[in-house]
């Protein structure tokens, strides 16, 4: 957590509150903040700044000097297609694709997500997973989220109309690697759109429908990765 996000109600004049617990709990005892003491806040959808510590409560923290004047990190130009991963690792994914940046997520079905991810009580806490991911990168613009439950509607009838320039699928057996895709022609832009899959990536007749729509498939190295490594190893090249 690099900064506190509050919620625009939380604000009032140059004067704004701290009462979520988890956020309470931080500045006291990971900060170890005192009275007159700076911490780094943003206002979610907002700027980023800067408040003094007017007093603690058990349940609360009021602040004053409230000082909002830095423009959040742009977003990057990408949309991420996310095969709906195991329960357990959606929270990191989530939480580390908003600390990236990325613009929007598209969670999908495929043919190895099993019916059961989609009836967790995890994706009714994303916008939790998201303020994290926030608080992490030091951002306030939450990522645009959409659930697709129906894989071959949405690449047929959608997918499409995502892409602003180049669209990429990561499989482990592609032909060609992302760094060769990019070396074809230096002068083109990052891809706008990257798919990928969940545990046991794509099967074929997913990679074939994707590619059939704009999708390059790449492979990023002989190394097969477990998704939230193969997420982070991708995006990683849209920071450099």
């Amino acid at each position: 957590m690099n900064c506190i996000l509050l919620p625009v109600e939380n604000f009032s004049a140059n004067t704004a509150k701290i009462n979520d617990v988890v956020q309470v709990d931080h500045v006291n005892n990971i900060l170890g903040a005192k009275v007159g003491d700076t911490l780094k806040i943003g206002q979610l959808g907002g700027n980023l700044g800067t408040a003094v510590i007017e007093d603690i409560a058990a349940d609360s923290i009021q602040l004053y000097d409230v000082q909002l004047a830095i423009t959040p990190p742009a977003k990057l130009d990408l949309t991420v297609v996310l095969a709906l991963p195991r329960p357990k690792v959606l929270r990191r994914l989530i939480m580390d694709m908003t600390a990236l940046g990325v613009r929007d997520i598209v969670l999908v079905n495929s043919y190895r997500t099993q019916k059961s991810y989609w009836q967790s009580p995890l994706l009714e806490r994303l916008d939790e997973f998201v303020l994290e991911g926030l608080q992490q990168g030091v951002d306030t613009i939450a990522p645009r989220i959409t659930l697709q439950k129906r894989f071959k509607p949405f690449v047929e009838d959608t997918l499409t109309s995502l892409v602003s320039n180049q669209a990429i699928v990561a499989h482990p057996y592609a032909e060609q690697s992302f760094s060769e895709f990019r070396q074809l022609d230096t002068t083109l832009e990052l891809p706008s759109l990257v798919c990928i899959g969940a545990e046991g990536g794509w099967i074929d007749y997913e990679i074939a429908l994707l590619a059939a729509h704009g999708c390059t498939p790449v492979h990023i190295g002989p190394r097969i990765l477990r998704t939230e490594a193969a997420v982070n190893v991708m995006l990683g090249q849209w920071l450099l």
